[in-house]
């Protein structure tokens, strides 16, 4: 136990007051836990440090390399690309003809865990910070990790043919760092115009959709994968979309006809567009419970 200062002993023991040459500082803070014994946020504990992150992220890498060995087998008619002004209720998709096949995928938290940044943003309790996520981008090869199965899926599709492609809003400016981190990860060669698509490489900014379209007309895409839904179509992001709404599209007979049969989703529950949810949205009224008193 912490010694009390002089004159708060002389009041606890009865004094009306301290003497008048004695003073006081006032106490420190409490100091902070050193950061080494200190727990990460839950989101990340489970994402990157759970075995049950680990098999759920594992179980859907196996599912989408049997999936592309069986694709393969007989020839679509069409990608998993919604075509130009194609709708969840009516979705139409970019053909295939005879292009080669190819998987295309997300980078962060779909292809790597980026547990550099990760880290630091916990540690210094920070939200994202787009300088610090720059220099990432252009420095971080060697702290990131692929996922767990993600070089096993990822050889697995090359060997039978199929085309990997990652299509990520990272920088084109900083298309090298990216190159060389999957690269250092484990996950061989990206070539950016032609296994790697960035922010920049279109007037289309954040939205994938102009990215995607410029794939699929070079190559029949039977895999898309990413860890956001925005990795699948830009019109489940659609700026104010209501909430309600964009669950709606998500589960709609469209979607579902998709998930896992070509549209593969990974869990992040670090970050996102969800992040947005009021208590309302999560849990509906009529749900609501108290215990008695």
């Amino acid at each position: 136990m912490r010694a009390l200062p002089l004159a708060a002993a002389l009041l606890l023991g009865g004094c009306a007051s301290a003497p008048a040459e004695v003073t006081t500082a006032p106490a420190p803070p409490p100091a902070a836990a050193p950061v080494e014994t200190a727990k990460p946020p839950a989101p990340l504990q489970y994402l990157y440090g759970s075995p049950e992150a680990a098999v759920a992220v594992g179980a859907t890498n196996a599912r989408i390399a049997n999936y592309g060995a069986w694709r393969i087998k007989a020839r679509p008619k069409d990608s998993v690309v919604l075509a130009a002004g194609a709708t969840m209720d009516a979705p139409t998709f970019e053909p295939c003809g005879n292009k080669p096949f190819a998987a295309v995928f997300d980078a962060d938290e779909t292809l790597i865990w980026n547990l550099g940044p990760m880290r630091y943003f916990a540690e210094k309790r920070t939200g994202f910070d787009l300088k610090v996520w720059d220099q990432w981008e252009k420095t971080g090869a060697g702290k990131a990790v692929a996922m767990p199965g993600t070089v096993e899926m990822v050889s697995k599709l090359r060997a039978a043919g199929i085309t990997v492609i990652a299509n990520t809003n990272r920088s084109a400016a900083n298309a090298k760092g990216s190159e060389d981190t999957l690269r250092a990860a484990g996950l061989g060669e990206f070539k950016h115009g032609e296994t790697l698509f960035l922010m920049g490489d279109d007037a289309g900014g954040s939205s994938k959709d102009g990215r995607r379209a410029t794939i699929a007309s070079r190559y029949c895409v039977i895999i898309l994968a990413g860890d956001q839904l925005g990795d699948f179509s830009q019109q489940f992001n659609v700026k104010d979309l209501p909430a309600a709404q964009r669950m709606a599209l998500a589960t709609s007979a469209g979607a579902t006809a998709l998930w896992d049969k070509g549209w593969f989703l990974f869990p992040n529950p670090v970050y996102g567009p969800w992040e947005k949810l009021g208590w309302g949205d999560a849990f509906p009224s009529d749900k609501q419970w108290e215990p008695s008193q």
